[in-house]
């Protein structure tokens, strides 16, 4: 069993991640920027390494001020977290080169699943279907304006290795082809070090659904549920929710059956989750996969008793995961709201010192993932995620009633948050009926004459 983990990451998640590990009788070492000095995390850990200045570049995208921090501390594991090194093969690879243990799926996996034209092929390799596009990419404007004029437009142009909800762009029109795939491979090329793209259809009024798994070296996978994670701005989620009101038992089984083919086929190993859409009527299309822990992991983890970074560290020392497929149960139901230091109507970011905090009362039914406190400085370099609120209810209707009373109890002063933005998403007659797609943002908040909704930059 991993004896002391460095934790490759900064905000909320470093402390979720200490949350287990101090259950679990891990010791804990966090990682710190200039712009982080005074994160409140650091002195739960057993140990904080600097390594580097506020600029990401050279801190925490750093790979070789990780692997120092690691072997300095006397660490044995590295758990990436999300965002910044957790899903590049090269950043894993080197820890296990340093002969330390990488928490997560092994780094010829996510080498190869990097590549969401690989997926698809996988996809294809073993009957499950995905959303109708190019399986390869295209290498030049003309092939995108040829599967226009055969296929018809709207369609999505893709980075093969995005992620994030960057490198998503719809081409409405022939004439916006060239323009759109010049910008599309510059993103990749400069956030993904890859401008490779590949083409999608677009799917009718979708509904985003995914499916949490864990799998052991043992030849165990154990699915967690659906998660509905429709409610979206700019492919960026603000709404998670588990289960979905509109799969059903019967279709829940099947997506089971396509989750259980595609990670056996990778042989993965570990925490990851199977994204895909739903169309209106009722078809599911895989999308792509995500190999590392998501933001929305606690969803899950309130439906059905799991503790998903405990599985990491378990399957990546080795271990069995505990429990099997018939010992899951989805019990109740469960919303997570993301709130961010942005203005809730424009969402331009908001950064600065907190001058005023006030947490929900949390318990079996709340529970709120942070790194907050008084007078704890924003910064201006990292994504601007705060906190997590996620509630539990017997039924959809208590977990939002529970959700909306614990954002009402959430008092954030000196920096704009999203509280409110999400207080009104939850109130919103579309989102409590469950009435809603990926296109619920524009749809029912850009005609009302507010802001609310519109793009922003990131």
């Amino acid at each position: 069993m991993i004896k002391r983990l460095l934790i490759a990451n900064r905000g909320e998640i470093v402390t979720r991640i200490i949350r287990t590990c101090k259950e679990m009788g891990i010791a804990t070492v966090a990682v710190y920027s200039e712009a982080d000095r005074e994160a409140p995390y650091l002195d739960m850990v057993d140990e904080a390494v600097h390594i580097g200045p506020s600029n990401p570049l050279h801190s925490y995208l750093s790979i070789e001020a990780l692997i120092d921090a690691a072997r300095k501390s006397g660490s044995d594991a590295v758990h990436p977290g999300y965002g910044f090194l957790s899903e590049r093969a090269v950043f894993a690879q080197a820890v296990v080169n340093a002969g330390l243990v990488w928490v997560g799926p092994a780094p010829e996996v996510m080498k190869s699943i990097s590549s969401k034209c690989y997926c698809r092929h996988l996809a294809a390799g073993v009957g499950v279907p995905f959303i109708p596009g190019t399986l390869d990419p295209v290498n030049d404007p003309r092939d995108v304006a040829a599967y226009g004029r055969e296929h018809g437009y709207p369609l999505f142009l893709k980075l093969d290795k995005g992620g994030g909800g960057k490198g998503i762009e719809m081409v409405s029109s022939e004439g916006q082809v060239e323009q759109i795939f010049q910008r599309t491979c510059s993103i990749g090329n400069m956030a993904f070090g890859s401008g490779a793209c590949y083409i999608e259809k677009v799917i009718d009024s979708p509904r985003h659904i995914e499916i949490q798994f864990v799998a052991d070296n043992y030849g165990n996978c154990v699915l967690l549920g659906e998660r509905e994670c429709s409610i979206q701005r700019r492919h960026q989620k603000i709404i998670e929710e588990a289960p979905s009101v509109v799969v059903t038992e019967q279709e829940r089984e099947l997506l089971f059956d396509y989750s259980r083919r595609l990670v056996r086929r990778m042989n993965y190993h570990g925490a990851g989750t199977l994204e895909g859409l739903r169309s209106a009527d009722g078809r599911y299309y895989f999308m792509e996969v995500n190999a590392r822990l998501q933001v929305e992991h606690g969803v899950s983890e309130l439906l059905t008793g799991i503790d998903i970074v405990k599985c990491q560290i378990q399957t990546a020392s080795g271990e069995a995961l505990g429990f099997r497929q018939e010992d899951i149960g989805l019990r109740g139901h469960a919303i997570e709201a993301r709130v961010y230091a942005e203005d809730p109507e424009t969402f331009l970011p908001s950064p600065g010192r907190i001058s005023g905090l006030q947490l929900p009362e949390t318990g079996r039914d709340l529970r709120v993932d942070h790194a907050l406190e008084n007078n704890y400085s924003v910064p201006p370099y990292y994504d601007p995620l705060l906190a997590k609120v996620i509630s539990w209810g017997e039924d959809r209707t208590r977990a939002r009633e529970r959700l909306i009373s614990g954002l009402e109890q959430f008092v954030i002063v000196g920096v704009k948050s999203t509280i409110s933005a999400n207080l009104r998403i939850l109130r919103h007659p579309n989102f409590a009926s469950g009435d809603f797609s990926t296109a619920f943002m524009s749809e029912c908040f850009n005609n009302t004459g507010s802001h609310f909704g519109k793009e922003g930059p990131r």
